[in-house]
């Protein structure tokens, strides 16, 4: 069984997904939003081809410990998916500095400023499913 890492934000959802040993994460894919059913059924997709049963999203936090900007709205979309995805677990984990340490993962693996971005997502959600899986051991 495959865990997914999900790293949402307004635009775009980076996605990684664990090993079948849930010992380390590889990133999938970033999916650009279009609405909550176009973004569920492409998460499904994934969920199925990749036999998931847990999904773990990232929960943005300020360094102080309070809820970041957009937690709201990733509550809202996490409801929705709870509602199309009954048989998946659904766990929140602290993302903060995520994309930070992704974009200097990126320019010290030479990813030039412009591939960047496109990896950006993907690789917090890399960062995010990572440090779930370490948590877990």
């Amino acid at each position: 069984m495959r865990i997914i890492g999900l790293d949402i934000g307004s635009k775009t959802i980076g996605v990684a997904c664990s090993d079948a040993l849930q010992i380390t994460a590889q990133g999938v894919y970033t999916i650009k939003r279009k609405n909550e059913k176009e973004d569920w059924l492409a998460l499904q997709a994934v969920a199925t081809e990749r036999q998931v049963t847990r999904i773990v999203v990232g929960r943005p936090r300020h360094m102080n410990g309070t809820d970041g900007d957009n937690v709201k709205a990733i509550e809202v979309f996490v409801r929705y998916l709870q509602k199309k995805m009954p048989q998946m677990e659904f766990v929140y984990w602290d993302e903060r500095l995520t994309t930070i340490m992704a974009e200097q993962v990126l320019m010290e693996g030479g990813v030039r400023r412009e591939k960047r971005k496109q990896f950006l997502d993907t690789m917090a959600a890399v960062l995010i499913l990572q440090n779930y899986l370490d948590a877990q051991k």
